[in-house]
């Protein structure tokens, strides 16, 4: 009976939206009849603001959009303003960017991951995971001089080069990684309260993943083998060999795998990276210096790329001066949000943290 139908707020201010979220569930009793997301609660403007600089200056906002995933955000736009701009980019650049974007693929999963497993009531993965996660970001700080936004990319190759010390110390991630993952997998496969309560949770199938622009380890547990650096390669991703993780099931259980062998891809990914870069300039000494870009733009480009959450994609037009025309961004947490009321219909209240949880949102990219 629709008197017995009530309006429940969820969010915006809840640890378990993983941003400011906000749900308003429509529930009978403790079914969801329907849900609508409520966004816009930061709204950064960081597309307007990056239309008022010089081409690089916008690297400080397009930093804070993902910011669990900042190098891979910065990556989406230098290849798109080195499009627009016809810049070529030293080899040595390019590879070093790919290794550390894989790095940071990896930072970004363990942040869901250890997230993931507080909303299920699981506080031991959360340690675990974080204790990865800050060698990774070790390695960044002696790269790029941060931990969290770092500035790195510029138009033209990276801000510096790699140190032999961080090359150390990525070997020394690589070599035992592998074994601490599948600890952490471990933890959440073989806790029976975890795998009941994310097996046939919030199912999203492949039509309706298609039909909503859901990418990402969303897309690839409903079955759909996509991936940019498969199927659209750029920087040297056709170089080396990797598989795309893919689950059929389409619920939170098979997001969760698809993640985990993700990071073990990664892992392979890397590994072949830092056997093949070679030596030479790591940045194009004709730019003068990177902040000091003043190349011009003429034109438009659109260059996707695959971010830890899926399709991230950036669009510049570029009117002949150094500040750039428009810049807009392809989020995929957008994208995977728009999907959710369909993956929360007919489930459990309970089911909700899992769900909302599963899609691994980053608010600073959703409300740009």
């Amino acid at each position: 009976m629709e008197d017995k139908v009530i309006e429940v707020n969820f969010g915006p201010q809840h640890p378990s939206t993983h941003g400011v979220l906000r749900i308003k569930v429509k529930l009978d009793g403790e079914i969801i009849m329907d849900a609508y997301p409520v966004i816009g609660y930061l709204h950064r403007n960081a597309e307007k603001l990056s239309e008022m600089g010089a081409y690089p200056k916008a690297l400080i906002y397009i930093d804070r959009l993902d910011y669990v995933a900042s190098l891979n955000n910065e990556l989406g736009y230098v290849l798109s303003a080195e499009k627009l701009m016809d810049a070529q980019v030293p080899e040595r650049a390019q590879w070093i960017r790919m290794m550390l974007v894989e790095l940071n693929r990896i930072a970004s999963h363990l942040v869901w991951l250890g997230t993931h497993g507080l909303d299920m009531g699981m506080l031991t993965p959360y340690f675990y995971c974080w204790r990865e996660r800050e060698r990774i970001l070790r390695i960044f700080d002696e790269i790029t001089g941060s931990r969290l936004l770092y500035n790195y990319f510029a138009i033209g190759g990276v801000y510096s080069d790699i140190t032999p010390k961080a090359i150390d110390m990525i070997k020394e991630f690589l070599s035992d990684f592998g074994s601490k993952l599948e600890e952490i997998q471990a933890i959440f496969a073989k806790n029976y309260i975890y795998v009941k309560r994310t097996r046939d949770v919030g199912k999203l199938s492949l039509e309706d993943a298609l039909s909503y622009g859901v990418t990402g380890p969303l897309l690839r547990a409903s079955g759909k083998k996509w991936d940019l650096r498969k199927n659209q390669p750029y920087l040297y991703y056709d170089q080396v060999n990797f598989d795309i993780p893919v689950r059929q099931e389409g619920d939170v259980y098979a997001r969760f795998q698809v993640r985990i062998e993700e990071m073990r891809q990664s892992i392979k990914i890397a590994q072949q990276v830092i056997s093949k870069i070679p030596e030479g300039e790591f940045y194009n000494k004709k730019f003068s210096k990177p902040m000091l870009v003043r190349l011009k733009g003429t034109g438009d480009s659109y260059v996707p790329t695959e971010s830890p959450k899926g399709e991230y994609g950036v669009y510049l037009v570029g009117d002949g001066s150094t500040i750039p025309y428009r810049v807009r961004i392809r989020s995929p947490s957008f994208a995977n949000l728009s999907a959710l009321p369909i993956m929360l219909k007919g489930y459990k209240i309970a089911d909700l943290t899992a769900t909302v949880s599963s899609l691994d949102p980053v608010f600073g990219e959703v409300d740009r």
